[in-house]
């Protein structure tokens, strides 16, 4: 695997950072050797990322990441309109100029950018620029998903950048602990740079074609793997102003079950304040009438939570809800058993 750094400059562990903050957790694309935030610079890894690899370093410049072996730049943030920050273009005028790779996600293309391609054919290196790989892909939904018998868990949320993908990167480790075949359908950009092989962008295709994106995805992994279990990974929220995600998830991945990923702190969207989420009520019942499926976990996402309070509100979730709640970060083993009763 490449030697990277992902480029998280004054956003690590925030939702913006939510591209390296998967990177640091797992890949089998990349071996992240250092995130790059000169803001947190020093500091271990797992106190800013929980459960990343203890093994990263966080630097405060690209070229102490150089020293430490980085081949390889990711681009690890994840920005409202997937715009490149201004101040992040020192960084990837360097990184070129030193011969290093450059991968993004962004929707603002790097290798679009005029000084950057220049730069890039001068010193015969390369620009990844991940979401360009499924811009012209046309798979057309053709309803064969109903030939898949594996189980397909949706993990779906109640806002973006909530921790969905993170959810379904252990649930999916945790299933395969337990004994059973499973694969995870990834459907955005981190997701392939974590090296998922059966991953479709689906926000960077064509309308027309996400349905079939997804059935494609399921299908592939299918024929090659028949596995026991798929987990879906969720994009935006079915309910949110900005990014209105879940129903195609929900549409061409006909998953037996839901996961719902809920922040309790929030009370907010995500990058949107003044724009309340709704209740968790509201998202359990439209969830279960658009698929037809339970809910039959509720994921915690424990941002600005003590212990005491993910505790408390676990409990009182479970109450309400008659929903098993667990957090992700700590294990996902038990929902996994769960899954294995229920799915």
């Amino acid at each position: 695997m490449e030697k990277a750094a992902v480029l998280s400059e004054g956003f690590l562990g925030t939702t913006y950072g939510k591209t390296a903050n998967g990177l640091c957790r797992y890949t089998t694309r990349f071996d992240v050797v250092a995130a790059i935030d000169s803001t947190k610079k020093g500091l271990p890894i797992g106190k800013i990322v929980p459960r990343a690899k203890e093994s990263i370093r966080i630097v405060g410049s690209l070229e102490e990441a150089m020293d430490i072996g980085m081949e390889t730049m990711v681009v690890g943030v994840a920005t409202d309109g997937g715009f490149l920050p201004e101040n992040y273009r020192p960084y990837i005028r360097k990184a070129l100029e030193s011969g290093l790779k450059v991968v993004s996600g962004l929707h603002e293309f790097i290798s679009d950018d005029p000084e950057f391609s220049a730069i890039a054919q001068k010193n015969g290196t390369e620009i990844v620029d991940v979401r360009k790989i499924f811009m012209k892909r046309r798979d057309f939904y053709t309803g064969r998903i109903r030939e898949v018998r594996s189980k397909r868990i949706a993990v779906l949320g109640t806002d973006s950048a909530i921790g969905k993908r993170t959810t379904a990167v252990y649930m999916n480790e945790s299933m395969k602990k337990l004994g059973k075949t499973s694969v995870m359908i990834g459907t955005g950009q981190t997701a392939w740079m974590q090296g998922f092989p059966y991953t479709v962008v689906i926000d960077s295709m064509i309308n027309d074609f996400v349905a079939g994106g997804i059935e494609s995805a399921v299908l592939e992994a299918w024929d090659r793997e028949k596995p026991d279990y798929m987990f879906l990974e969720g994009q935006g929220s079915v309910l949110h102003p900005a990014y209105p995600g879940s129903f195609e998830i929900i549409a061409a991945g006909k998953p037996d079950a839901i996961i719902l990923q809920h922040a309790p702190k929030r009370k907010d969207y995500d990058g949107f304040d003044g724009i309340p989420i709704p209740t968790l009520e509201k998202f359990i019942k439209i969830l279960q009438m658009l698929s037809d499926r339970d809910v039959i976990g509720i994921s915690l996402n424990v941002e600005n939570m003590n212990e005491e309070e993910i505790g408390i509100e676990m409990d009182r979730l479970e109450k309400k809800y008659g929903i098993p709640v667990f957090n992700p970060l700590k294990s996902t083993d038990e929902m996994g058993k769960i899954i294995l009763e229920k799915v």
